[in-house]
């Protein structure tokens, strides 16, 4: 797997494998993001999916990927502080405010600043077209967010800081994604970036909350952490996707890409969590997905 995918980097055929894998990470991202905001408190949610998904991550890193070059265990120590920052300030957001509403600003600002970063560490620059479509998605991104805002009865005290904190998750998104590209493409085989980013990245949330387990009523404990080992898989196959494009096409594209996981979104709250969609909801996601096309199009 890892000789045909450096084969096919910076191919057109790789560009393809990309868009898939972007769209994959959409879908998966907006699923994760679901079973963040489910019935258990969102730190916990986040500990139990990174507790599982290290433990799966450990044979896999130790016993079957490549050991990290000497230089990859600096990024990993920054992906760590970066990520760190990410949950931190996307639980802030999730215990305060709707999924509906939140979800679409945290991924409505990521992809606006992922394509700046982009264009700053990897030297990438958008077209006019391509700016097009960062609009047009934006609009429905965003568009979709003010609609939420205005219909929901729920959260609706704490929705400031809740929209506050969703800003600044976004710009860690668009730091992660930047940075994490970088350490993907500075390793030989992605997969070692992988597996050793899964073992580091889990250690923390788990025992950052422990005083939060100390106090889930025993009864808890299998259904949390059954959805830590779902929410693991998902983070497996969102994380690994988007980065594994990156690697193979533009950062930017990907990242845009990505933010039409707010579609995703928007379907599994009316599916999961009772929402309804209508006309104006689904104009909004059509924008999403125009300027999602209208990015790789004119690309």
């Amino acid at each position: 797997m890892t000789a045909w995918l450096g084969s096919i980097e910076g191919t057109d055929l790789g560009s393809q494998v990309a868009m898939g894998l972007a769209l994959f990470a959409a879908f998966t991202h907006a699923l994760f993001g679901a079973l963040q905001k489910g019935r258990h408190d969102p730190w916990l949610s986040r500990a139990a999916i990174d507790i599982s998904y290290a433990v799966i991550a450990l044979p896999f890193a130790l016993f079957v990927v490549p050991w990290p070059e000497p230089h990859m265990w600096l990024i990993f120590a920054g992906a760590f502080v970066i990520h760190i920052g990410y949950k931190f300030s996307q639980a802030m957001t999730y215990s305060r405010g709707a999924y509906a509403v939140v979800y679409p600003v945290v991924r409505g600002t990521g992809p606006f600043f992922a394509v700046i970063g982009a264009g700053i560490l990897f030297g990438e620059h958008f077209t006019a077209g391509q700016w097009a479509g960062v609009a047009v998605l934006l609009t429905g991104i965003f568009g979709l967010a003010v609609y939420n805002l205005r219909t929901i009865t729920v959260d609706r005290e704490t929705m400031v800081p809740a929209l506050f904190w969703a800003v600044v998750t976004g710009m860690f998104v668009a730091l992660y994604t930047t940075y994490d590209a970088y350490g993907i493409r500075a390793t030989a085989d992605p997969f070692t970036f992988l597996a050793w980013f899964f073992l580091i990245d889990g250690l923390f949330m788990p025992v950052y909350t422990w005083r939060r387990w100390r106090r889930l009523p025993s009864s808890e404990i299998v259904p949390l952490m059954t959805r830590g080992v779902i929410g693991a898989f998902t983070a497996y196959f969102s994380f690994g996707a988007i980065l594994l494009a990156t690697r193979l096409d533009n950062v930017g594209e990907a990242a845009v890409l990505r933010e039409t996981s707010t579609v995703f979104a928007a379907l599994i709250a009316w599916l999961m969590l009772g929402d309804r969609v209508g006309p104006r909801r689904l104009t909004l996601m059509a924008l999403i997905a125009a300027g999602a096309v209208i990015v790789k199009l004119t690309g």
